[in-house]
């Protein structure tokens, strides 16, 4: 229990958080976001890390200290989001063939690669993009795409896109506002909102899944 509060309160306080990050590590701080993003997007088995409140926090403490420059974190950032769906686009690859004969590899089902596979063929590879922007989804989706064999050259471009806009955009959006005083004096209810709008396409999709089937 006291574990999983203090876990709540990083996600909750990371702009406290990594505000005494960089004051004790200086510069190492940008190994440190470089390794929280590529984890967060490589290792399929850690889809909980807070990456998008992360990105809108370092905006912020860049805007407001100075600690931390955008022209070196941004291009940085995007590097550690493209290793880590590269690295979980070929592990998927590799282990797709082992879902398909044993139905399942942890929590991996063979029916989860073939809805997968319709999903792509059915609305390309924008989905990639989109889902850069929900969490879990981002971590899940690469492994994904490789274990359904999606074609690697179609894949890479939107995972380069997407990786773009995500780090772009959501630490843009902490450095321009993360520091107006009603954000910053509201931070746990801007990271809740964060959060919120993340999952917000998850919800909708589950519920429009279920409301399909009651009327089928």
């Amino acid at each position: 229990m006291e574990f999983l509060q203090s876990v709540l309160d990083f996600f909750l306080h990371l702009d406290k958080h990594l505000a005494d990050i960089i004051n004790e590590y200086g510069t190492l701080t940008y190994a440190i976001l470089f390794l929280i993003i590529f984890v967060e997007t490589g290792l399929i088995v850690m889809p909980l890390l807070p990456g998008d409140s992360l990105l809108f926090a370092a905006g912020a403490l860049a805007a407001s200290t100075g600690s931390l420059d955008m022209k070196i974190m941004i291009p940085l950032l995007i590097v550690a989001a493209l290793l880590g769906d590269n690295v979980n686009y070929f592990v998927g690859k590799v282990l797709g063939n082992q879902i398909k004969m044993r139905e399942r590899i942890l929590f991996f089902k063979r029916e989860y690669i073939t809805e997968t596979e319709n999903f792509y063929q059915k609305h390309g590879g924008k989905t990639v993009i989109m889902a850069r922007f929900i969490p879990i989804v981002r971590t899940i989706a690469p492994f994904v795409a490789g274990a359904g064999s999606m074609n690697y050259g179609k894949y890479i471009s939107y995972c380069v896109a997407g990786a773009i806009l995500w780090v772009v955009g959501v630490s843009m959006l902490g450095y321009l506002f993360g520091n107006l005083p009603i954000i910053k004096n509201n931070f746990e209810l801007v990271i809740f909102g964060i959060i919120g709008l993340s999952i917000a396409p998850i919800i909708f999709q589950f519920i429009k899944s279920k409301m399909g089937r009651a009327t089928a």
